[in-house]
C-alpha cells in the first residue's frame, strides 16, 4: 500500500458544526488540557532565568553567567529539532497521540534537569526538555485552532500563546521561595522537579481531549470524526439546553490515509510564498527579542544593577505579569480591528519603545524601577505581538501542513533569532558593558520593526474567517478536481495543489 493511498471522496459539514458551537466546558477542557504547554514553557525559561545566579555560585554545578546563555541557545535548539520531527509526525499520524508523547519527554527531561551533575548533563537535559516542548507546539497549535470556533479562535490563541506568562511567573514565584528556603542547590533542583509534578497534571487532563475531527475525516476515519463531534454536540446540548443550529455548509474531501511530505512542503512554500516570507519575519523578530531578554534577564539584573539573586524573581514575575496582559487586554481587537492592523501596530510600537528602553539602560536612568517599568510597556505590546506570531502560521496554511507549518516557521524564526539572542545578551552581559548590551537591544527592536513592516505588506485577512476559507485543504481541492475532470472526461489532475483558482496567497471567502 503506498503511503499518500486515496480511501474516498466523502462530503461533510464537520468543519462548520464545530465552528457553530457556543462555547462550552468542552472548549474550557481544551484550553486547559491543551493551552498549558505554554505555562509549562514559561516556566521552564524563566526558572533558569530566575536560578542562574544560584547555578553559577558555590554549590551549583559550576557553569558560568556565558554558559547560562549557552544553556538557553541549546534548548531552543533542542525546540526547533523536537518541532520540525515532531511537526512532521503530527500531521502524519494526528494531534492526540504526539501531543501525549511530547509532554511525556517534557517529563522525563526536567526530572533529568534537576538532576543535574555537570555543566554537559544541564546541557543535554535543556535540550530534550526543547524537544518536548518544539513538539507540543507544533500538535497543540494544530489541535487548539481546528477545535475552537472561528469567531474566537484570535483571542483565545492570544490568551492560550499569552499564558506562558502565568508560567513565566510561577516560575518566578517558585524560584524566589525555593531559594530563600532551600540553602545551596537543593532550591533550583526542586523546582524544576515541581515543573515536572504539573506536566503530569496536565497529562491527566489531557487524556480526555479527543483527536482532531478535521484531521480524522481527512484521513479516512470519518465515522470516528462522527461520533466526536456528535458526542461534543450532545454535550453542550446538555448543558446549554438548547438546540444547535444545523450547519449551512459542506465540504467534499478526498480522503487519503497519508499525504507525502514532498508534497505538503511543496504546498506550503511554493504556493504560498507570501505568507511564507509573513512566517519567517513574524518569528525572527519575536524570538530574537524574547528569547535574548528572558533568559538572560536575571545575570543583567545581578551584573548591572546589583540586585542579590534572591530578589531577582522578583523582577522577572513583575515583567511576566505585564507581558501576560498584553495578548489577554488587546486579544479581542485581533479579532475584531482585525489581524493586520493589529500585528503590524503591536510589533512597530514594541520596536520604537525597545529603543527607549536601549537608552534608560545605557544612561543608567532611574536605576532598576525605571528600567523595569518601560521593559514591561516594551513586551506588553510585544507578547501581543508575538503570540500573534504562533496564530498566523497556524491558521494561513491548508490543514494538512497546519503542524509541519508551524513546525517550519518556529524552527527556522528560532533557530536564526531564538539561539542568536541568548548567545549575544548573554555575552555581552559577561563582559559588563552597558553599550554593547544596548546594541543587542538595538538588533532587538530592527528585527520587530521588519516583522511589522512584513506583515503591512504580507499579512492575511483571517478574522472570524473559518480555516478552510483561509486556506484551502489539498483533499478538497483534490475533490474539485476529479469532480471537473468526471464532468469533463478529462485525465484526472491530481496534483493536490491549488489551482489560480484558490488564489494561493489569497485568502478565500
Amino acid at each position: 500500500m503506498s503511503s499518500d493511498v486515496q480511501t474516498g471522496t466523502i462530503t461533510t459539514r464537520i468543519p462548520a458544526r464545530l465552528d457553530r458551537l457556543p462555547w462550552s466546558k468542552f472548549h474550557w477542557m481544551v484550553v486547559i488540557g491543551l493551552g498549558s504547554v505554554w505555562i509549562l514553557d514559561g516556566l521552564e525559561v524563566t526558572m533558569v532565568a530566575s536560578v542562574a545566579s544560584r547555578l553559577t555560585a558555590k554549590g551549583g554545578i559550576d557553569i558560568s553567567t556565558a554558559q547560562i546563555g549557552t544553556a538557553g541557545a541549546i534548548y531552543v535548539a533542542g525546540a526547533c529539532i523536537g518541532a520540525l520531527f515532531f511537526g512532521q509526525m503530527t500531521d502524519r499520524f494526528g494531534r492526540k497521540k504526539l501531543f501525549l508523547i511530547t509532554l511525556g519527554l517534557y517529563i522525563l527531561a526536567t526530572v533529568a534537569t534537576g538532576a543535574s551533575m555537570s555543566v554537559w548533563w544541564f546541557y543535554a537535559a535543556r535540550f530534550f526538555t526543547g524537544a518536548g516542548i518544539g513538539g507540543e507546539y507544533a500538535a497543540i497549535n494544530s489541535a487548539i485552532d481546528e477545535l475552537i470556533p472561528a469567531r474566537a479562535r484570535g483571542r483565545v490563541d492570544l490568551a492560550i500563546n499569552g499564558s506562558y506568562w502565568i508560567g513565566s511567573a510561577a516560575g518566578s514565584a517558585l524560584a524566589l521561595l525555593l531559594l530563600n528556603i532551600f540553602a545551596g542547590d537543593w532550591g533550583w533542583r526542586i523546582a524544576f522537579l515541581l515543573g515536572a509534578v504539573l506536566g503530569v497534571m496536565i497529562l491527566v487532563v489531557r487524556r480526555h481531549v479527543p483527536e482532531s475531527p478535521r484531521w480524522l475525516f481527512i484521513h479516512g476515519r470519518e465515522e470516528e470524526a462522527e461520533r466526536i463531534v456528535n458526542d461534543i454536540e450532545a454535550g453542550v446540548q446538555g448543558e446549554t439546553g438548547q438546540e444547535l443550529s444545523r450547519p449551512d455548509r459542506e465540504l467534499k474531501v478526498r480522503q487519503r490515509e497519508a499525504i507525502p511530505f514532498r508534497e505538503i512542503a511543496s504546498v506550503a512554500f511554493k504556493v504560498y510564498p507570501k505568507r511564507s516570507i509573513l512566517g519567517v519575519a513574524l518569528f525572527i523578530g519575536q524570538a530574537f527579542i524574547y528569547n535574548g531578554v528572558t533568559f538572560d534577564l536575571g545575570t543583567l539584573y545581578t551584573t548591572f544593577y546589583k540586585v542579590s539573586d534572591s530578589f531577582v524573581p522578583v523582577f522577572i514575575i513583575i515583567f511576566a505579569l505585564g507581558n501576560f496582559a498584553g495578548p489577554v487586554l488587546l486579544g479581542r481587537l485581533f479579532d475584531t480591528v482585525g489581524r493586520i492592523p493589529m500585528i503590524a501596530g503591536t510589533y512597530l510600537i514594541s520596536a520604537v519603545v525597545t529603543v527607549a528602553l536601549a537608552q534608560v539602560f545605557v544612561h543608567e536612568a532611574g536605576g532598576p524601577w525605571v528600567f523595569l517599568a518601560v521593559l514591561v510597556v516594551t513586551f506588553f505590546f510585544a507578547s501581543a505581538g508575538a503570540s500573534a506570531a504562533y496564530l498566523t502560521v497556524s491558521e494561513i496554511f491548508p490543514m494538512e501542513t497546519r503542524a509541519l507549518a508551524i513546525a517550519f516557521f518556529y524552527a527556522i524564526g528560532t533557530a536564526v533569532g531564538g539561539i542568536s539572542g541568548p548567545l549575544l545578551f548573554g555575552h555581552f552581559i559577561d563582559s559588563g558593558s552597558h553599550h554593547l548590551v544596548a546594541v543587542a537591544f538595538y538588533i532587538g527592536a530592527a528585527v520587530m520593526a521588519l516583522g511589522g513592516i512584513v506583515e503591512i505588506f504580507f499579512g492575511v485577512k483571517a478574522e472570524q474567517a473559518t480555516l478552510e476559507d483561509i486556506a484551502k485543504p489539498m483533499t478538497v481541492q483534490e475533490a474539485e478536481e476529479q469532480a471537473i475532470d468526471e464532468d469533463t472526461g478529462a485525465a484526472p489532475t491530481g496534483a493536490g495543489q491549488p489551482t489560480s483558482s484558490d488564489g494561493g496567497d489569497q485568502p478565500h471567502g
